[in-house]
């Protein structure tokens, strides 16, 4: 009955972790490029009274052994790089991907981060910059003064139209052997880590990157429908686990009042 007592508490905590989860899910529903997170669990070890394939007292081979588990235990939180909605904004430094890759953006400390969040804005020096004032990388090319069109193929080539003339360049993409060992930092950005392998980086349209589109950001991948019938299964699950808890409770109350 006490394995039972604690069992369950470990049932409790891991469904508490993924209540945790899926609310941060539902909240970022409309964060632009926001990839939801899914948790995994594994059972925990198992006390074994008797092996199966041992001999019993007789000598024969025992078919199947006796084994109770100890819980459960949240193994990881996967992201899920599926891709979100692409929703037209028509800006011209609006940037979605479609398919795969990440834009490189340097941080403040002079390191790289990697985003699907497209949403760029201009600096007072012409720097193209995330919605933080961070500098874009992928090939960006600070944009002139006295610009008057700003032109993105889904190739990733890049015109910039002036009184003067035009300059034309191409962006890069980067992307990662697994992008579910990323390190997500908040603010819509992602870190490299031993995980996820070192960034790759090529043309979009091109060995398999996706292509960019001018005008568009890219949703959530968030479904709410799917999200919240999550939601019911892990709160149905805490109360089960809870429910175990008390019926183990009231066992042990019944032990404890047994009389000779």
């Amino acid at each position: 009955m006490t394995l039972s007592l604690h069992s369950a508490a470990t049932g409790m905590e891991a469904q508490q972790f993924n209540l945790n989860t899926i609310a941060n899910n539902l909240a970022n529903v409309n964060t632009t490029g926001f990839k939801r997170s899914q948790v995994a669990f594994q059972d925990l070890l198992y006390q074994r009274p008797r092996t199966s394939g041992t001999q019993d007292s007789g000598g024969n081979m025992v078919p199947t052994g006796i084994e109770v588990g100890n819980g459960t235990r949240v193994a990881a939180t996967n992201k899920v790089f599926s891709q979100g909605e692409l929703t037209s904004t028509n800006e011209k430094l609006d940037v979605a991907i479609q398919g795969d890759g990440f834009f490189e953006i340097q941080r403040p400390d002079g390191t790289s981060a990697f985003t699907r969040d497209g949403s760029f804005k201009v600096s007072a020096t012409g720097q193209v910059t995330t919605n933080d004032g961070m500098p874009v990388l992928s090939g960006f090319q600070s944009v002139p003064t006295g610009t008057t069109g700003i032109n993105i193929s889904e190739d990733g080539q890049v015109t910039y139209t002036t009184s003067s003339g035009s300059q034309t360049f191409r962006i890069a993409l980067s992307r990662f052997a697994n992008p579910a060992g990323l390190q997500s930092l908040g603010g819509n950005l992602y870190a490299e880590s031993a995980a996820s392998g070192t960034p790759e980086t090529g043309s979009p349209g091109e060995q398999g990157f996706g292509t960019t589109k001018q005008g568009y950001l890219e949703g959530s991948n968030v479904n709410i429908v799917q999200e919240m019938v999550n939601l019911i299964t892990a709160q149905r699950a805490y109360e089960i686990n809870s429910k175990s808890i008390q019926t183990s409770d009231e066992m042990l109350q019944n032990v404890a009042q047994m009389k000779r």
